[in-house]
């Protein structure tokens, strides 16, 4: 009774982020259309869970804050000019999202710094030789490949649409975009969903490998699930008003969580990864449902 009041709590404490009918998921194909994992009802209770445990992770907060703006204001609530924070670019958004992979987030974040540092424009990244792109980005590791990638999308970009923006990506339906991106090499789809969810404000849900050990350990998806049958399944079963909170603080618990994750407690700090798992309880009644 206790753990329902503090969900009920928690749960009041965010104002449910709006879905408009130029952000919602147009379907796609559910490879596992027979699984019924997970519910409505459990998408929130694990999101209201992870809530109570962590609050809500501040590095998400901004992002948080420009998708109520945007409802806000398209339901006329906030005028037009009202702001809460400078918009990151959504080619800055992409290029930054090429450096996280397959490194941790300090050192990205050190990449990206880096390269912005080295070359202020990315019509200097352009024209810089590729030996220069990668020593300023050297320390996000893979250099040769992310450079080579972040060259030819700007490449790509730049014979395309005849500058170096992709604000025209914000037009787009969330099939469209993921069209426009997949012609890119080196974009693959995790880097695209990323992008959706935090520079485009769209309701999709990425699945790096925190949130794919999630899944398959909760049982919402099958246990020879792979990450790309993982994601498609989640965007059908996942409400959209309940994707951005829950991608978030599952990704968050994933890197704070020795028994979810498998790894080193990392990011957070170390006692946080030895509370109780509050999604045990969910391990559990799934293994007993068997």
């Amino acid at each position: 009774m206790q753990r329902s009041r503090e969900r009920k709590q928690i749960s009041s404490s965010l104002k449910p982020l709006r879905t408009t009918a130029s952000c919602r998921s147009q379907p796609a194909e559910d490879p596992y259309s027979d699984h019924p994992q997970p519910t409505f009802e459990e998408c929130r209770s694990v999101r209201d869970d992870l809530l109570s445990l962590h609050g809500f992770p501040q590095e998400f907060v901004k992002y948080r804050e420009q998708r109520l703006q945007m409802g806000l204001r398209e339901s006329h609530i906030l005028p037009n000019g009202g702001e809460c924070g400078e918009k990151e670019s959504v080619l800055d958004g992409l290029i930054r999202t090429v450096l996280s992979q397959n490194t941790t987030e300090v050192n990205s974040e050190r990449a990206f710094g880096n390269l912005k540092c080295a070359f202020p424009t990315w019509e200097q990244v352009l024209a810089a030789e590729s030996k220069c792109v990668e020593d300023a980005i050297r320390c996000g590791g893979l250099a040769p490949t992310k450079s080579s990638c972040i060259k030819n999308l700007l490449s790509c970009l730049l014979q395309k649409k005849g500058n170096l923006c992709m604000e025209y990506l914000r037009e787009l339906s969330i099939e469209e975009i993921k069209a426009e991106l997949s012609h890119f090499k080196g974009i693959g789809p995790k880097t695209v969903a990323c992008v959706l969810m935090f520079q485009l404000q769209k309701d999709d849900f990425p699945v790096d490998t925190h949130v794919f050990q999630i899944s398959k350990t909760m049982g919402w998806v099958p246990a020879s699930a792979d990450i790309k049958k993982t994601y498609l399944h989640l965007n059908q079963r996942i409400p959209d008003e309940l994707k951005f909170d829950l991608n978030c603080l599952l990704y968050t618990h994933g890197k704070a969580c020795k028994r979810c994750s498998n790894r080193n407690v990392g990011g957070l700090k170390k006692e946080t990864g030895d509370r109780h798992c509050p999604l045990l309880a969910y391990r559990n009644h799934r293994a007993a449902e068997k």
